[in-house]
């Protein structure tokens, strides 16, 4: 796993993290419901995983079996030889955890069934429903030499069946579970609350479809498909670019399958049999004791909602005491720096701000990065309105946003209708920066308004994900935002910067020479710190750097939520490196740069994490953090979750992960609770 003893592989890492989603699962501190969210969360992760990141090295084994990855050394089949048990260990725990949870949910009055658990006149009920109202719906297939394996949609749920006539021979029966036309919950008639998955009852039912035949064996089945593909790799430049990733898109849905799951056990050879058509090397099938999908325990949610102690405190984010949203936001951004911190406080603000740019007379352009945006965007609404009012509007519109290509592809088509100027990115870079600049006409002066960010403009996450958002009127940092605009337009990346800190040219060498600057004051028998929120952390250079200055002697404190490769606490290595990772409520994505001591700390927010593709691959921005109050409340916020000790974990030298709880006599502090409070008492004016 590791190598030297302070290096982790990224894969394992990423397991582990998952395997925090899924201690809230499982944990009594979490309110009911909200563990059936994170149980499906864990497996919708898990999904990603598969999709994305195993997906990846099966290529690699393909292509460059040899290649071994930089921290750990291990090759390609390295990796999935390791990944295997560990999913199957996790998914183990999922099952016992998912048990437990639907026993707890049928004390609630909610009940999922199958047949073992229903009598004899509700069987007989639903199979009359089954009759009239998904028997006729459904498109069975028999494989044979006229009908070839059907092709299966990715995490589609299917129904696959082992048939025998009298002759003996034996043929597999296919068919498709997952629809939009029934529904997945179906109510048991006569009993209220009482539920069962429309697959477990197209299953048990199977042999009517399949008159003539003898079932011999029967199952679910669900497969996850690649979805690894490289876009600039296959894209020619003289075809439409938008178009182009419409085609790419339909491909990846047909890439080769990287996993099968099965909800029964099957004879070995029949799970060859399906192996063999789909080209499932056989480590990659799992047999699951849970439903195959679990999206349908929202809906259970849902029948519990009026039942409000089984759900997180409802809290609602809070208007900005920075910002009054009665007067014009550009005006007073014009008279300070303004912070916002979601979802803790409402994103309005800054929407009122682009509101006002689209029908303000002064202002000339308006120029924004887009990433990943809510299906029903006011964001981009008010960058339509500012076109339509004659503004000149240009933006760059990521059409590599994983799984947001087609919301993406589909805004950036309204976005040209209504006259803006939209561009789609550069060769070999994704722009991951969340930067706006808004250019007003003042008397004799141009005027700009930044406003760079650490998450999306997502309406819909601002209230799920904790982010920041620097509003800013500062002639430098818009300066510099104009020729990061300007470069990209030109389908050019900015090679120097000396405010902003943009990758993929001026990012990473500012990290590592900052890194540098604290081990000089280290090494100079003064007070040396670093303080680091990200999301993940993998870039090797910056890794040995912050080996570099913990030997030094410089103390680091990381916030990291997900992957962290590098292993804290080793003895005579990172023993001054503390690793953090808050799992709660709130998905935790702002990412804080703090170099130095609190009185002399140079202090960034932005886009990036400490990953190799977000420092050298793509275009991602930090602005410094100059307003003084902004800083002390950035400090403070850190300080808080560096003391958290009901959502965090604490990474040990060897990699695994400890929940922090309260220490006898001390105070229960969870972060996001704390710092949710604390915007309700300043929205009161009681702080």
């Amino acid at each position: 796993m590791t190598d030297g003893t302070i290096f982790m592989n990224r894969e394992l890492s990423w397991l582990k993290f998952n395997e925090r989603v899924l201690e809230e699962a499982e944990s009594v501190r979490t309110p009911f419901c909200e563990r059936l969210s994170f149980a499906s969360i864990y497996q919708s992760n898990l999904d990603e995983f598969f999709m994305v990141r195993v997906g990846s090295l099966v290529d690699q084994d393909d292509v460059t079996p040899k290649l071994r990855e930089n921290k750990t050394h291990m090759t390609p089949r390295e990796q999935l030889d390791a990944i295997m048990p560990v999913v199957r260990e996790l998914n183990a725990r999922k099952d016992a955890i998912y048990t437990q949870l639907m026993e707890q949910v049928e004390q609630l009055g909610v009940r999922l069934v199958d047949f073992r658990k229903i009598g004899r006149q509700e069987s007989e009920m639903l199979e009359r429903y089954f009759d009239a109202q998904i028997r006729p719906l459904i498109s069975p297939i028999i494989v044979g030499r006229r009908q070839p394996f059907p092709f299966l949609r990715n995490k589609d749920i299917y129904a696959v069946v082992v048939l025998t006539r009298k002759n003996g021979k034996r043929k597999l029966g296919i068919i498709p579970c997952t629809s939009g036309v029934f529904p997945r919950l179906i109510e048991i008639p006569g009993r209220e609350k009482t539920f069962m998955l429309a697959e477990e009852l197209i299953l048990h039912f199977i042999p009517k479809v399949f008159e003539g035949y003898t079932v011999k064996a029967k199952s679910l089945l669900r497969v996850t498909r690649n979805a690894d593909i490289d876009a600039d790799a296959l894209y020619e430049e003289d075809i439409d670019y938008r178009e182009f990733m419409v085609s790419l898109i339909k491909r990846r849905k047909r890439l080769e399958p990287v996993r099968l799951e099965l909800s029964r056990e099957l004879d070995g050879d029949i799970v060859d049999t399906l192996c063999e058509y789909m080209e499932v090397p056989r480590e990659y099938v799992f047999r699951s004791n849970t439903p195959l999908d679990l999206s349908f325990l929202f809906q259970i949610q849902d029948i519990l909602r009026q039942k409000e102690e089984l759900f997180y405190t409802r809290r609602i984010p809070q208007r900005s005491p920075m910002l009054d949203s009665s007067a014009p936001i550009l005006a007073q951004v014009a008279k300070g720096d303004k912070l916002l911190s979601y979802p803790y406080e409402s994103m309005r603000p800054f929407l009122q701000m682009l509101q006002e740019a689209a029908n303000d007379d002064s202002v000339v352009s308006i120029k924004m990065t887009l990433y990943r945006v809510a299906k029903h965007s006011k964001v981009v609404e008010a960058l339509i309105e500012a076109a339509e009012n004659g503004k000149d509007v240009l933006v760059l519109v990521e059409l590599k946003a994983r799984f947001d290509e087609e919301n993406n592809i589909e805004w950036s088509r309204r976005l040209e209708k209504a006259g803006c100027n939209v561009i789609y990115g550069l060769n070999g870079y994704k722009v991951h920066s969340k930067l706006c600049l808004i250019t007003r006409r003042e008397g004799e002066r141009t005027a700009y308004y930044t406003q760079i960010g650490t998450g999306n403009y997502n309406e819909k996450t601002a209230r799920l994900y904790t982010d920041l958002s620097l509003m800013t009127a500062d002639e430098e940092i818009g300066r510099q935002a104009a020729e990061v605009f300007n470069a990209l337009a030109m389908d050019e990346t900015v090679t120097e910067a000396e405010h902003l800190l943009v990758a993929p040219h001026c990012l990473q060498n500012r990290i590592l020479a900052m890194i540098d600057g604290e081990i000089a004051h280290a090494q100079a028998g003064e007070p040396a710190y670093i303080g680091v929120k990200i999301n993940s952390l993998t870039d090797k250079t910056i890794i040995s750097r912050l080996i570099d200055a913990s030997c030094a002697g410089v103390k680091i404190d990381l916030v990291v939520r997900g992957i962290c490769c590098l292993l804290a606490g080793v003895p005579g290595k990172t023993e001054n490196i503390r690793v953090i990772s808050v799992v709660g409520r709130f998905l935790e994505h702002s990412r804080i740069y703090i170099f130095g001591t609190r009185e002399r700390a140079k202090m960034y927010i932005g886009s990036a994490d400490f990953m190799t593709r977000n420092t050298l691959r793509r275009v991602e921005v930090a602005a410094p953090i100059r307003d003084e109050a902004i800083r002390e409340r950035l400090f403070d916020m850190f300080a808080l979750l560096l003391s958290d000790n009901v959502q965090a974990r604490e990474m040990r030298a060897d990699g695994t992960y400890i929940r922090r709880a309260p220490l006898e006599g001390e105070e229960a502090r969870s972060a996001q609770e704390i710092l949710y409070q604390q915007a309700y008492d300043r929205a009161a004016g009681r702080e």
